[in-house]
């Protein structure tokens, strides 16, 4: 029996469909554009059916017909994708490609070890990261751009299915010449008449906003920065203390030393999750690499 595509055909066609665009979906699979619109195109003149609508800025989008083929076509390359591991399985190895999201503010710390523990028991699978705030590694397992993600738990709904490997309490972080510096421990109100240096990213700032509000305290934000070595660099030069979680040196890029101080105050934690969609079945690839996250985060059983 012949078929009116190919299966490359059908993976361009998902990728325009969930870009709406050629050219964004032409990078993201590594091929020209032309590449791209000439596969449209022909998918087209097999199906003999118009999928897309042509705009003059040259965004496209589905037409009715397309957004019906857009969603029987995710299921049958989820059934490709499943069928190929399988078979790799009968040769006792995993491969094919795997896309996996990390939350960039903690990906420089465990995040390489896994990765690195991953490769060198599974070198035939190709990995592919997607690093970004909360907001854009939550966007990338909703679209399916990811199978999975390492991140922290937080806007997270029962849409997804989350498994805790860590949880990660708040310190008040000060330049080593701070007076508070050689304390064991501090209150937040210990420095709520001291400029704050916050991390301002989508859901971290909510969670750090409701751990002053849970001591009353009104910090007096003084910078504010999306970029988390940025905000320890900033509270290392004196201008200001911060609230974080992770501590993964006294060194700063400024050259100048931080010092973590554990806060007496009985403040939740963050958890640092790994995470996938709930109403999706894992690959093997994807299983693989929970267990990595498991052997860096999670104590040995005894």
């Amino acid at each position: 029996m012949e078929f009116p595509f190919t299966l490359n055909q059908l993976r361009y066609f998902s990728e325009v469909a969930h870009h709406e665009s050629m050219r964004i979906a032409a990078e993201e699979l590594h091929v020209s554009q032309s590449a791209v619109s000439t596969a449209i195109a022909q998918l087209e003149r097999g199906l003999r059916v118009q999928l897309f609508i042509r705009h003059p800025n040259r965004s496209v989008t589905l037409s009715s017909a397309g957004r019906q083929f857009a969603a029987r076509t995710r299921a049958f390359l989820e059934g490709a994708s499943a069928l190929s591991e399988e078979g790799s399985l009968l040769g006792g190895t995993l491969s094919g490609a795997l896309t996996v999201g990390v939350y960039a503010p903690i990906a420089p710390f465990r995040f390489p070890r896994v990765l690195t523990t991953f490769e060198e028991q599974h070198p035939g699978v190709d990995v592919d990261l997607i690093a970004g705030d909360l907001e854009v590694v939550r966007g990338a397992l909703t679209s399916g751009a990811c199978e999975v993600a390492l991140m922290y738990a937080h806007g997270l709904g029962s849409e997804f299915e989350t498994r805790v490997l860590e949880r990660v309490r708040p310190h008040v972080f000060v330049p080593a010449d701070h007076p508070a510096a050689g304390s064991d421990s501090v209150r937040l109100a210990d420095f709520a008449d001291e400029p704050f240096i916050q991390l301002d990213l989508p859901y971290s700032r909510d969670y750090y906003d409701q751990l002053f509000r849970l001591v009353g305290v009104a910090p007096h934000v003084r910078y504010r920065f999306n970029d988390y070595e940025t905000v320890r660099s900033f509270a290392a030069m004196g201008h200001g203390y911060a609230l974080l979680n992770q501590h993964p040196t006294p060194a700063t890029y400024s050259g100048a030393h931080l010092v973590a101080l554990p806060i007496q105050d009985e403040l939740p934690g963050i958890e640092v999750v790994v995470v996938r969609p709930a109403h999706m079945r894992l690959t093997r690839r994807a299983e693989a690499f929970i267990r990595a996250c498991e052997v860096h985060y999670l104590p040995p059983a005894d």
